[in-house]
């Protein structure tokens, strides 16, 4: 049986290497995604329903803009009996277009059904800040996310290894409150 991690860790695979045939290893075929972007810097719809429109929204619309794309849970990973899981994230990646780099951080909300197997029934991916950087950030951002734990990291580690950038600033703000205690 398929625990609640390896679900989003699923996910994020197929999200990350544009895989879009792991989703239906993770969503359920009704499943309904919430989009709350609360930054000008990345647009997404607000509502996707089913497996088939959450494919395209996370998977193929991302991945045909973006690369060297790396999403962190910055938490532990849950339960495998967990019903609803939220944590705060962390994302990096490089447009492919422009390449520019954009690291965001936010929030997940997971829902998961108890089917046969657990998959995910709902998920509110809320997206609080998006720092938008110029190509000669690639390489020490890129290096500084490679090295993270992948995808369940700790908000302290992530914190400790990012450049210092004053445009990076909104992000190690927002891992900065991240941190326990």
């Amino acid at each position: 049986m398929t625990g609640v991690a390896d679900i989003i860790s699923t996910y994020i695979l197929a999200k990350d290497n544009n895989r879009p045939w792991l989703m239906q290893r993770a969503f359920s075929e009704r499943a309904r995604l919430e989009m709350d972007v609360r930054t000008d810097a990345i647009a997404f719809p607000s509502v996707a329903v089913g497996l088939d429109e959450i494919t395209q929204t996370l998977v193929r619309r991302f991945s045909s803009e973006n690369e060297n794309v790396y999403t962190f849970c910055l938490t532990k990973a849950p339960t495998d009996d967990a019903l609803q899981f939220t944590c705060n994230w962390l994302v990096g990646m490089t447009r492919k277009e422009t390449g520019e780099v954009r690291v965001g951080c936010g929030s997940y909300a997971w829902t998961f059904l108890n089917q046969p197997e657990p998959l995910v029934g709902a998920l509110k991916i809320t997206i609080e800040v998006m720092a938008l950087l110029n190509q000669h950030h690639t390489h020490s951002i890129m290096r500084w996310l490679s090295a993270l734990p992948y995808p369940w990291c700790p908000a302290e580690a992530a914190l400790r290894g990012a450049p210092r950038s004053r445009a990076l600033a909104p992000v190690t703000d927002f891992l900065a409150q991240a941190v326990p205690g």
